[in-house]
C-alpha cells in the first residue's frame, strides 16, 4: 500500500516536474557549466556527491551500506548468488555483462529487478530466453536473485566523453513537444533519486546498445511495462537518433 502511495504521488507530479524543470532551464545551462567543473562532480570521479540542479536532490551512485541495504529489498543476496548462477551466464558474476545487448545487473533496484522477472513470467515483457528462464523461478528464489545484484557496487560507463545531444535531452524539458527531461526520474547521472526511489531503474552506465534497443521499444510500444505507461509517451516524441544519442550519453555516465 506504501509503495502504490509513493508511486501515485511521483506520478502526480510528472506534469509539474515538466513544467517546474523548463521554468529552471535558463538557470540549469549555469550551473550545469559550473558543476561539471566543480568539487561536486567527484561523486562520480572521486570522493562527494551531485546535487540535481532541478530537484534539489543529491543523486547518486550511493554504495553506502545503507543505501545498498534499501536498494537490496527483502530478499538475500548470499542465498541469491549460488541461485543465480544460472543469470551469471548472460548478465555476468558480478551482474556486469559483456554482451552489450544484455543489460548489466550490478547495483540494479532490487524491485526493479524482480518486477521485469514477473512481468516475463505474465508475459507482459517478450524476450525467447527470458520468458522461459523467469517461469522457472519462484517468488522467493526471485527476490533472493534481485537481492544479490542489487548488493553489487552501481553499475559505471567508461567516461570518457560526452554526447551534447544526449546530454541537453537527459537535462532539459521541452513543453512544445511533451519530453520531459530525465534526470527528473533518473537523477543527475542517472544513478537514481534516492535508494528509496527504485520504481525508477538506474540507467547510468548501462550498455549503449541494450539502453537504444529499449528506448526504441518503448517508442514503438513493443514494450509498456513503465509505470503508467510514461515511457513510451516520452520516447515516441523523441526521434530515433536523439535516442541514441541518449543511449551514447547514459552510457558513458
Amino acid at each position: 500500500m506504501i509503495y502504490m502511495k509513493s508511486t501515485l504521488s511521483i506520478l502526480l507530479a510528472i506534469p509539474l516536474l515538466l513544467v517546474s524543470s523548463v521554468t529552471l532551464s535558463a538557470a540549469f545551462d549555469a550551473k550545469l557549466s559550473v558543476s561539471l567543473k566543480s568539487p561536486l562532480c567527484s561523486g562520480c570521479h572521486g570522493s562527494g556527491q551531485d546535487v540535481n540542479p532541478l530537484t534539489g536532490r543529491v543523486h547518486h551512485s550511493n554504495d553506502s551500506p545503507d543505501a545498498v541495504k534499501h536498494r537490496t529489498g527483502p530478499g538475500d543476496p548470499i542465498a541469491g548468488r549460488g541461485k543465480s548462477e544460472l543469470c551469471q551466464g548472460c548478465h555476468g558474476e558480478d551482474g556486469n555483462s559483456y554482451d552489450p545487448k544484455v543489460p548489466k545487473l550490478s547495483g540494479q533496484y532490487a524491485s526493479y529487478i524482480s518486477k521485469q522477472l514477473r512481468n516475463y513470467q505474465t508475459g507482459i515483457r517478450s524476450h525467447q530466453i527470458m520468458n522461459a528462464m523467469a517461469a522457472t523461478i519462484s517468488d522467493a528464489d526471485l527476490d533472493d536473485i534481485s537481492a544479490y545484484f542489487a548488493s553489487k557496487p552501481r553499475m559505471d560507463g567508461p567516461d570518457t566523453r560526452i554526447n551534447q545531444i544526449g546530454q541537453k535531452l537527459f537535462f532539459h524539458s521541452e513543453p512544445s513537444r511533451a519530453h520531459m527531461a530525465c534526470v527528473n526520474c533518473h537523477g543527475i547521472s542517472g544513478k537514481g533519486l534516492t535508494p528509496k526511489t527504485n520504481m525508477f531503474p538506474v540507467i547510468g552506465g548501462q550498455h549503449k546498445e541494450y539502453l537504444y534497443a529499449q528506448l526504441l521499444s518503448f517508442k514503438y510500444d513493443d514494450r509498456v511495462n513503465s509505470p503508467n505507461a510514461i515511457m513510451n509517451k516520452i520516447a515516441r516524441v523523441l526521434e530515433d537518433e536523439e535516442l541514441e544519442a541518449l543511449a551514447d550519453y547514459l552510457a558513458e555516465q
